[in-house]
């Protein structure tokens, strides 16, 4: 199944982008339900809390009094981290109990408003963040919910900034409109990502680059999109694997095609193929066939590799499992570095990929037409190296 993460500050619009997604066909589980659920009276959640903080913070009927609660977390770090390990638990517990009963086929969507603050970003398919301006969250929070200017202010200040949610989301979807222009934004995302990106990972099956060449500016969310992928392969992968982002969009200024040049180390190929079904349940399929590196300066030889490929429709990855030490692995990150630190490097590669890319229209020729310049980018790159005492990191 899809595994979707949806947050958004407060007064954003979640619970509208929640029930939209439900109407489509979406499993909602929602965190804030569940937070209720685990304290209600006769839990062993609510004798927690009441031993943490206090039987005042119990209604005259023994319910959980949530402003008497929030009063005595509100502000207090240390007492919020202790009202977060009592609940965050039982929350997760619930989450994967309900994530269980959900169809094979299912695209199940986990509606946590501190997704981003408690690092959970890592552990979905996909992250959508509802975004609204500052001063329609604030407006919503006190026509729609009563609150006093001061304390919708307050809430908002104290949940992460509005930059760091964005940089986690895979989609960011604008809310400061009204609500049919919300809907059709949901309906696109739904019919044109969420839908076919199920199939995919259900089916094992990576999304077709095209065989185009097509050139874009830099782009600056490059190395954004580039660290999420990278946290949901390492994450998923667990201890002891690391994947870097390399290639054309890991150079700032570079224009490139949008296509994402990941790299994960191994020790052996046969490393790789024993976690490239766990690969494929993460969204990052193989790609068939026999996949090599040119062994820059071993003329003839070439260096096996293997090739996977995403799921997502909303990205183009190359994810490159090659042996570390190996030249192809090597070449990866000193061309890399080379092209970071040496801007005149940086941008005769610029210009000879829009010569080329004119020249050879195809995504085989250019490949093919590339080659030439690579060996120079090898022989310059290693001199480099040489002087600066480059090592690979």
């Amino acid at each position: 199944m899809l595994m979707v993460g949806l947050t958004g500050g407060i007064g954003a619009g979640k619970s509208a982008v929640a029930s939209r997604l439900a109407e489509r066909g979406a499993v909602i589980v929602d965190a804030d339900v569940l937070a209720r659920e685990v304290v209600r009276p006769g839990t062993d959640g609510l004798a927690e809390i009441v031993a943490a903080f206090g039987s005042g913070v119990l209604t005259p009927e023994g319910d959980l009094d949530r402003p008497a609660l929030g009063a005595k977390v509100f502000g207090d770090e240390a007492a919020r981290r202790r009202l977060e390990q009592i609940i965050h638990p039982r929350v997760r517990a619930r989450t994967a109990a309900l994530t269980h009963q959900a169809p094979s086929d299912a695209i199940v969507v986990n509606d946590v408003p501190l997704l981003v603050e408690t690092g959970l970003s890592a552990t979905y398919h996909l992250v959508i963040v509802v975004d609204a301006d500052r001063e329609v969250r604030a407006r919503r929070l006190t026509q729609m919910r009563g609150m006093s200017a001061a304390d919708a202010a307050a809430r908002i200040g104290a949940q992460i900034d509005d930059e760091s949610r964005r940089a986690a989301g895979d989609v960011v979807l604008a809310n400061d409109g009204d609500l049919d222009q919300l809907h059709a934004r949901i309906d696109e995302l739904w019919r044109d990502r969420l839908v076919p990106f199920e199939r995919n990972v259900r089916l094992g099956r990576a999304v077709a680059k095209g065989p185009e060449t097509r050139m874009t500016a830099a782009d600056p969310d490059w190395p954004c999109a580039a660290a999420r992928l990278i946290a949901r392969i390492e994450h998923g992968l667990g201890p002891g694997v690391t994947a870097h982002h390399i290639g054309s969009t890991s150079v700032p200024g570079l224009p490139a095609k949008d296509i994402i040049d990941l790299m994960l180390s191994v020790r052996t190929l046969a490393e790789a193929d024993a976690f490239a079904d766990r690969l494929g349940e993460l969204g990052f399929p193989r790609w068939p066939g026999e996949w090599t590196d040119n062994a820059r300066g071993l003329p003839g030889h070439r260096w096996p590799k293997r090739l996977h490929g995403c799921a997502d429709p909303g990205y183009r990855v190359n994810l490159h499992i090659r042996v570390a030490g190996s030249p192809g692995w090597r070449f990866a990150l000193l061309m890399r570095d080379h092209l970071r630190a040496v801007p005149e490097a940086r941008d005769a590669y610029a210009a000879a990929k829009a010569d080329l890319a004119v020249r050879f229209p195809d995504r085989a020729g250019y490949r093919a037409a590339k080659e030439p310049w690579f060996d120079e980018e090898a022989r310059a790159a290693d001199d480099w190296a040489l002087s600066t005492g480059w090592q690979p990191a």
